[in-house]
């Protein structure tokens, strides 16, 4: 029979010592980073001695002395880890009995059953866990298990960090602080505790929680629905499946695992935004009359995509894709392109994947060089031609949506040879010029012939054509040395120290035989490579 709908107000110690907390897998890790830390500690130590201090609504579910936090976790963890930091700044100066109060009512409790002593509170992964508990059992944790941005990481600086304003805080009169912290905890920090009777229905309370106040991110939502949607005996594996995910995005230096899931998502519905990814998923709001994304099906299809996906964020990694694929994904890095995977993985999946991969690179460069690739307008033509593809099976059903990107020859050569572009664009299509391939591998460093700086050492390429002329691709050499060497402010200097440097593919002996360098030399030799590079690309 499940308990009345209950609402109560209480103190820190009395919930705590009340019951078995446990951290439910459809919640968010430990996230709080030092400054929410840092607030939390101002403002309790600001009430400290003021009387009462309310702290604010948790929300539980469950029976009996077993409860799972729907809402409230951050604050009842670093509770947790702050009554650890008060025991052991107690031990250490030697406030025993003080130390044992905190164990008992605050950290840990007795199974009477079977005399064992228990955590107060319980993280849902393990590794996470581990960690709560080496730090409530003796204050420290092995560095090694500390893996950088992980809940572990921000769990052990939470502690470190509450354990060192502890101890300044009690410099002066350690016993009688100490005392009264403990106090304060125990008997003047209140809550707010809601505790609904169904357990099923959490998942839902937590969503309604968290819409309030500081959001929930896209990611712990999105967990939180699949979750929600799986039945509860294939819960604790759909929640590896998940965070196992999550984990490989982490190792590539956070990458957004958000942004693949909507890439996973484009496949499927087209282009969604990122505003409403989880509003269309979860068919809410403008997307409640959407096909239905089975959130079985979801995590099946996060985790078939996942190697070639990785791949395409680190070429170096092994997977699926062949050498050609990866020399494109090496590209598209470079050129910083990502709103593109959609459409790659959709055609990673036909016979003739590498070949199409790159007519869509092709068309990428050509749309770049020639107008704006940084649009929304061109992200959801990829997603459209990902799903179209996806669709229909067919590779050419889905480039066809794209042929608007596909420019001419001579639109392509009467822009590159006079516009200009960023350091990355020009780095990347000298390269493929002089190496004549689309893939070209990242040899040398791109410097500008005539820099944005010293007007007066270049009598024939004043500033006023500076602006025009010297970000475009004739103004540019790639050089085997990554520093701009000294004494280069002028033509000369630049032909002794710098076009002497060049790597061995460029067109030195054609820069040397200019007798100085002006914004015609400049328009010649774009024009040149304007050339060059079309029979690369066009």
């Amino acid at each position: 029979m499940n308990a009345p709908l209950n609402a109560s107000a209480t103190t820190i110690g009395a919930l705590i010592s009340s019951a078995i907390f446990e951290i439910p897998i459809y919640q968010r890790d430990y996230a709080w980073e030092k400054s929410q830390v840092e607030e939390f500690w101002n403002d309790l130590s600001n009430a400290l001695g003021q009387g009462p201090y309310f702290l604010g609504l948790i929300v539980l579910t469950g029976e009996g002395k077993r409860k799972h936090v729907v809402d409230g976790q951050q604050r009842l963890v670093t509770l947790t880890l702050l009554a650890a930091a008060l025991r052991e700044e107690a031990v250490a100066i030697g406030r025993r009995a003080l130390a044992d109060k905190i164990e008992s009512t605050l950290l840990r409790s007795m199974d009477y059953a079977t005399d064992d002593i228990v955590p107060r509170i319980v993280l849902t992964d393990s590794r996470t866990n581990d960690t709560l508990q080496s730090l409530i059992d003796s204050g420290s944790i092995p560095s090694s298990d500390l893996a950088k941005g992980s809940s572990s990481e921000r769990l052990n600086s939470s502690f470190v960090y509450l354990r060192e304003r502890l101890s300044e805080d009690h410099n002066s009169d350690g016993f009688r602080k100490l005392g009264t912290w403990a106090e304060f905890i125990n008997e003047q920090l209140y809550v707010a505790v809601f505790e609904h009777p169904d357990e099923a229905a959490a998942y839902s309370v937590f969503e309604v929680v968290n819409t309030r106040g500081r959001q929930l991110t896209t990611a712990d939502l999105l967990k939180n629905y699949i979750l929600r949607h799986t039945p509860s005996g294939q819960r604790d594996a759909q929640y590896d499946a998940w965070h196992s995910t999550a984990e490989k995005f982490e190792e590539l230096g956070g990458q957004n695992y958000v942004q693949y899931i909507r890439h996973i998502v484009n496949l499927r519905a087209g282009y969604v935004l990122p505003k409403d990814l989880y509003n269309y998923i979860a068919r809410r709001g403008d997307f409640s009359s959407v096909g239905e994304i089975p959130a079985a099906e979801l995590m099946e299809d996060l985790q078939h995509w996942l190697p070639v996906y990785l791949q395409m964020i680190d070429p170096t990694l092994g997977g699926p894709a062949n050498a050609d694929a990866l020399g494109i994904f090496e590209s598209l890095n470079e050129l910083r392109v990502s709103a593109v995977r959609p459409l790659l993985l959709a055609i990673s999946a036909k016979e003739s994947g590498a070949q199409s991969m790159e007519r869509v690179l092709r068309m990428i460069v050509k749309r770049m060089v020639v107008g704006n690739l940084g649009a929304s307008s061109v992200e959801r033509k990829f997603a459209e031609a990902a799903r179209e593809i996806m669709r229909s099976g067919s590779v050419e059903s889905g480039l066809t949506l794209l042929q608007d990107l596909d420019h001419s020859r001579d639109e392509f050569v009467e822009a590159l040879g006079r516009r200009s572009y960023n350091r990355d664009v020009l780095a990347f299509i000298r390269r493929s010029t002089i190496l004549k391939t689309v893939t070209p591998d990242p040899v040398g460093t791109l410097h500008y012939i005539r820099p944005r700086q010293s007007a007066s050492t270049w009598p024939d390429f004043g500033d006023d054509y500076l602006g025009m002329w010297g970000s475009t691709l004739g103004n540019t050499i790639l050089a085997k040395i990554a520093k701009r060497p000294r004494g280069v402010n002028n033509w000369n200097g630049v032909q002794q120290n710098l076009i002497s440097k060049a790597i061995p593919e460029e067109r030195s002996a054609i820069l040397m035989a200019y007798e100085t360098w002006t914004p015609e030399s400049v328009q010649r030799e774009g024009l040149a490579l304007a050339e060059a590079a079309a029979d690369v690309w066009c």
